[in-house]
């Protein structure tokens, strides 16, 4: 019985760091190029391919070590590139405001009928 609880604790754990891997590439393909020029970060195609390795990796070959590889290249996206993009105003940031005031409209602020 501890066995079978131990195994599904081990594939959660895959499944979350494929599901991890799976949206860090799909929000470094989203951020514009000269973001990570502008971040002073590596370049787009360097961090797509790390992260879709991330991902082939979680989903063909199931080592932990190569897999754990993979994770740490999507923390290190997570706390260190995303963050900078996101300060540069690459784009891909998902719920982000784009300015203004709360009080502001479609067609611009709301002055209360002044």
């Amino acid at each position: 019985m501890l066995m079978t609880g131990f195994a599904g604790l081990v594939w959660v754990l895959y499944l979350a760091m494929l599901v991890l891997a799976v949206v860090a590439l799909v929000m470094a393909a989203l951020f514009r190029d000269d973001a990570y020029r502008a971040a002073n970060k590596q370049n787009k195609g360097f961090w797509l391919i790390i992260l879709g390795i991330a991902v082939a990796v979680n989903l063909l070959v199931p080592m932990l070590f190569l897999q754990l590889a993979g994770l740490v290249a999507t923390i290190v996206f997570f706390v260190d590139v995303r963050p900078a993009l996101q300060q540069v105003g690459g784009g891909g940031g998902w719920g982000r405001r784009r300015g203004g005031s709360s009080s502001d409209g479609p067609y611009g602020p709301y002055n209360g009928g002044r």
